[in-house]
């Protein structure tokens, strides 16, 4: 009898438990504006600290490195004190400054190059113009009856006092919307470098207390959970950050690769402006799957306005090496690295592109990575299958 009113009591509980819960996703539905109104407001507000969460990982990656590769202990001999203290210190700024030497190499190496393409596009418009009329001069040549059908048709009237009336009007109502907008973005880029600094900050005091951080946040979960709870939460947590390291590596991996082989074809086939183009090819390559293309973009349109054919010829070698790379390179680089098939790298790259755009490509990989982990051990384990001895991929780099 009082193991049936035990378990009626458990039960009891659970009914509770599933009544507050919908109680809560419905009054969640009913009031979704509101719900979403107060998210955006509490992002807005935690934004800089969730940057500075983001550059603190990215940047731990070098400082680690850089800790355990300058300061480990050679021939059995442990570093000084005086360099123990200091070692957290010296492998931040490095890594700060490894970060900073690549984005000033990149902008030193395409900005002065695209300046001066833009300088002389003028001219090589005007080249292209004269060149387009000669040719329609040469068509219609070629073709009288062309001529004789332009000159029955009809030219549309203008009204220019219509035309002037309209002028008038954009320039009395667009001059107070002019004003407005530099205002706005005035306004908006003083936030954005305030913002940017807080993160910087804050990003400086994550990584220089990261394990004291990373204590507290243990104990604090092993106080208010459960041991299984606890233990879960940890395995995720783990498992995210390998997968998240291991893609950032395999990414920064496979664009360096990418452009070295854009920089030794484009030499050998004799294209100009290849280091510029390696070197842009590599930094966009860092967005998956489609950043590659953006540096495509811009080195053809630079090949377009001194040798048309030279652009149409970089386009077929950029479509080579991107199938080369697509094929061989990314999925064994990338892929492996995060322990995902190439098939749901595409389906996260896709569906995080769909729903927040360049971020959610960078994010949705490691992600679903995660997801694809787990949900393949919770289903060896219910189909009582024997699980890999080894790690799994993501698991093998710390």
């Amino acid at each position: 009898m009082g193991i049936t009113m035990n378990l009626s009591g458990k039960n009891i509980k659970k009914i509770r438990g599933l009544i507050l819960f919908a109680g809560v996703v419905v009054l969640a539905l009913m009031k979704f504006d509101l719900l979403f109104t107060a998210v955006v407001f509490v992002v807005r507000i935690i934004r800089p600290f969730l940057v500075g969460g983001m550059i603190a990982f990215v940047i731990n990656l070098p400082m680690r490195f850089y800790e355990e590769k300058l300061f480990r202990a050679r021939k059995g001999k442990a570093p000084g004190k005086y360099l123990e203290k200091c070692k957290r210190g010296i492998s931040l700024v490095l890594a700060y400054l490894s970060v900073v030497l690549v984005v000033t190499l990149v902008i030193v190496t395409v900005i002065p190059q695209l300046a001066a393409t833009l300088k002389i596009l003028p001219n090589q418009f005007s080249v292209f113009y004269n060149n387009v009329i000669n040719w329609l001069e040469v068509i219609l040549e070629e073709n009288p009856q062309a001529i004789a059908r332009l000159e029955s048709m009809e030219m549309p009237s203008i009204n220019w006092e219509e035309v002037v009336n309209m002028v008038m009007d954009f320039l009395r109502n667009g001059l107070g919307n002019m004003i407005t907008s530099t205002v706005n973005v005035a306004s908006g880029i003083i936030s954005s470098t305030v913002n940017f600094f807080i993160a910087l900050i804050f990003s400086v005091y994550l990584l220089t207390q990261k394990e004291k951080l990373q204590d507290q946040f243990k104990r604090l979960l092993r106080a208010y959970t459960k041991p299984k709870m606890y233990k879960s939460v940890l395995k995720v947590v783990d498992l995210l950050n390998r997968n998240f390291s291991n893609f950032i590596t395999g990414q920064c991996t496979e664009a360096i690769i990418l452009g070295l082989m854009f920089v030794v074809c484009m030499t050998i086939f004799r294209f100009d402006y290849a280091v510029m183009i390696g070197v842009l090819i590599a930094f966009t390559a860092l967005i998956p799957i489609v950043g590659a293309f953006i540096g495509c973009f811009v080195g053809a349109f630079l090949m377009l306005v001194d040798d048309p054919v030279k652009a149409f010829w970089f386009v077929v070698l950029f479509i080579v090496l991107q199938q080369i790379e697509g094929n061989l390179i990314y999925p064994h680089v990338v892929g492996n690295s995060v322990g995902l098939p190439s098939i749901w790298v595409l389906a996260a790259v896709t569906i995080g592109g769909s729903l927040m755009g360049v971020f959610g490509m960078l994010v949705f990989i490691p992600l679903l990575s995660t997801v694809y982990v787990l949900l393949k051990e919770d289903v060896n384990k219910r189909n009582g299958d024997v699980l890999p001895k080894e790690p799994l991929p993501a698991e093998k780099v710390e």
